[in-house]
């Protein structure tokens, strides 16, 4: 009933307390994110400041609502998740995924983030329709979307979780590991800078990258009819 009466009070008015008191109830608005993501953001190792669209769009967002921005890099999905539950963040950018949206409410995807492979510079494996194969062992972050991806739809490579991206370039070189599995920004990062690596030309999955709030909050139709504006003025495609 509370989080219907807020919708209410929300439609009626326009940006700014109305929305700010709904979405951001301790007068700054705290967003959390993937900080480890590039498709999300980007965090300078010298100062900490964030950059990317998870700055843009927090920004844009608190300037509408007449609020200060508070961003902080989270090192893995769980603790995006608990952050909204326990109310100690208002929104999150994460992935949408199914299991996820149990704890969680969804807005509308503002970005498509590819995933594909990573492989050894020698390998055999030319596209993502090689790798589903008997015998292919494939490599992911537990937890995170192309994983709880590949975990459901794999029929015949062997899924395993070596841990750290160090260990899996480790276990990579040595021919334990034939592809690892991750957004497409990430990848071409350690390619760049890894010549015992490529990535493949091709996607196994388009990531639809959201902004999460806390389940059966009001704040969601808020974070909606902002994320139209934004792809209306040409915000997301910019960030």
């Amino acid at each position: 009933h509370i989080a219907k009466l807020a919708l209410v009070f929300v439609a009626a008015a326009g940006w700014g307390m109305g929305q700010s008191a709904v979405i951001a109830p301790t007068g700054t608005l705290r967003v959390v994110f993937l900080g480890g993501n590039p498709t999300q953001g980007r965090v300078d190792a010298k100062t900490g400041a964030v950059s990317g669209p998870v700055r843009d769009l927090s920004d844009a967002l608190g300037r509408k609502l007449g609020v200060p921005v508070n961003i902080t890099p989270l090192g893995g999905v769980p603790p995006i998740l608990e952050a909204l539950k326990n109310h100690t963040a208002d929104i999150g950018f994460v992935a949408v995924d199914p299991t996820r949206a149990v704890e969680v409410d969804f807005s509308q995807p503002y970005l498509l983030g590819w995933s594909t492979y990573l492989v050894p510079k020698a390998s055999a494996l030319r596209s993502v329709k090689d790798v589903d194969r008997a015998g292919i062992r494939v490599a992911a972050n537990a937890g995170d979307s192309p994983d709880l991806f590949l975990s459901r739809n794999l029929k015949a490579a062997m899924l395993l979780h070596p841990g750290p991206l160090d260990q899996v370039l480790k276990a990579m070189a040595a021919g334990e590991i034939d592809a690892y599995a991750t957004n497409r920004q990430r990848l071409l990062q350690v390619a760049a800078t890894d010549a015992r690596f490529r990535v493949l030309d091709d996607n196994f999955f388009a990531v639809e990258q959201s902004i999460a709030v806390s389940k059966g909050s009001a704040a969601l139709e808020i974070v909606n009819r902002f994320l139209d504006e934004a792809k209306t003025s040409g915000l997301v495609r910019s960030a």
